[in-house]
């Protein structure tokens, strides 16, 4: 191991509380815990800059896959750097990036063939909207400007995509300026270990029909995380109420986009879910995994009979005005094209379908086994363990994750609920680790909190 500069992480701490402002973080809160400093990574394991080692629980906001510094997405970045870092797509092109335009048309729906590229997961939906808004206006229905979603969403924090979300807490304060959208109430599913305790989607689907039947004709879109609203607190939809959406939408002339940011490229199972389960969406929006926690880069991907809509004279003004300095860069095309063929492999050797099942067991073993947690849900590889109801003020969520790091785990809590999203190759015994410490430091929060009875 490296010599640890003992004055290294105080320097860095200090320079953190004067100029750093996180995202998602009341830095009062952040201030007065301890900071921690990851510098590098090794497969799933994080290491701070005092030598310490940590289990990436967290797939660093959702988007490992392969774990970190891997040497084959390595050499990727590597090849692609020695060539050139960035060109632009803007009237220009690179064959790295339309090799990856082929490689993402090849694992969606057929009818997706399309690719614009941005660089997050809200831009990817902010594309998504824009596009279906220009196109109605192209086609000759320029009423059709609203928009469906469901409680409970996200989709980013763009103007657009807070005006479609329904996340209350994080964007309340700027819906002055949002449109308005119509809401569908989400459908009901309590899944864990591959368990269905519950599941209810008919009060969503009689929403939506009303909806349909009195606005089709001024609705645009609808929009929805396919089977997991995850910044929702991982809420699940029942397989199959994806399909039965999409048939309203196709019925009822509504453009369908997915925002797969969070679910796709096997975090849930399959490579995409609307592809499993059958539906060609008229936009698909991809993100997060694409690069496999590498790099910054998105996707919006539609169809043929969208992208001739915009076809036309330069002096129609028909063109899509929109794009970002970086899209499509060369570096995050090169390492998400190699990373899918990676995950195409795991796939194919049964590899990912036993590391589901090693989380589907742990969940079962010390989710729902061990008693701590009122409610767990499960699918793939994604868990929520909500911890018993307590005044939000006591902050037990973020207590649980600061315990954990004491044990070598990096955990991250929505409020009271315990998100685990761990990289898609950990192993066998990695799982048996997260969740033996994540169960050890709740019972340890749990243990020193007061209950809400006060007893």
């Amino acid at each position: 191991m490296t010599p640890v500069d003992e004055n290294r992480t105080e320097r860095v701490d200090r320079l953190d509380g004067v100029h750093a402002w996180h995202p998602f973080t009341q830095m009062s809160e952040h201030r007065a815990h301890p900071r921690l400093f990851i510098e590098r990574g090794e497969g799933c394991w994080l290491y701070d800059t005092e030598g310490n080692r940590y289990l990436d629980g967290n797939a660093s906001i959702w988007t490992n896959v392969h774990g970190h510094n891997d040497p084959d997405l390595n050499a990727a970045l590597v090849g692609q750097l020695e060539r050139i870092a960035h060109s632009t797509t803007l009237g220009l092109a690179h064959p790295t990036g339309t090799r990856l335009s082929e490689k993402l048309a090849s694992i969606a729906p057929e009818g997706l063939q399309r690719v614009f590229y941005s660089d997050n997961g809200s831009n990817a939906v902010e594309i998504a909207l824009k596009l279906s808004f220009q196109y109605w206006q192209l086609a000759g229905q320029p009423e059709k400007t609203g928009v469906i979603a469901l409680n409970g969403a996200y989709h980013g924090d763009t103007f657009g995509t807070m005006s479609v979300g329904d996340s209350g807490g994080f964007h309340g304060r700027f819906s002055p300026w949002c449109f308005p959208a119509d809401r569908v109430p989400a459908p009901v599913c309590d899944e864990a270990g591959g368990i269905v305790h519950a599941s209810d989607m008919s009060a969503s689907l009689a929403r939506l029909d009303e909806l349909l039947a009195e606005k089709a004709a001024t609705t645009a879109c609808l929009i929805m995380e396919p089977w997991v609203q995850g910044s929702a607190g991982m809420r699940l939809q029942p397989r199959g109420f994806l399909k039965e959406v999409a048939a309203r939408c196709r019925r009822a002339g509504v453009h369908l986009i997915l925002d797969e940011v969070f679910v796709g490229f096997g975090r849930v199972g399959p490579m995409l879910v609307c592809r499993e389960e059958g539906v060609e969406p008229d936009f698909l929006c991809l993100a997060k995994g694409l690069t496999a926690g590498y790099l910054p880069l998105a996707a919006t991907l539609t169809t043929e009979a969208v992208f001739e809509a915009f076809l036309g004279r330069f002096e129609e003004y028909k063109a899509f005005y929109h794009g970002h300095t970086f899209t499509g860069n060369p570096l995050g095309a090169a390492v998400a094209h190699k990373s899918i063929e990676k995950i195409e492999a795991r796939m194919a050797d049964g590899r990912h379908a036993e590391t589901l099942a090693a989380f589907e067991a742990a969940v079962l073993n010390y989710g729902l086994g061990s008693g701590l947690f009122p409610v767990v849900r499960q699918r793939g590889l994604l868990a929520a363990l909500e911890l018993p109801a307590r005044p939000v003020a006591e902050r037990t969520g973020l207590k649980v994750a600061l315990e954990a790091r004491k044990h070598g785990l990096i955990a991250r809590a929505l409020g009271d609920t315990l998100l685990v999203v761990p990289p898609l190759v950990i192993s066998s015994d990695e799982i048996e680790f997260l969740f033996q410490q994540l169960t050890r430091a709740t019972q340890i929060v749990l243990n020193a909190s007061p209950s809400p009875t006060g007893a």
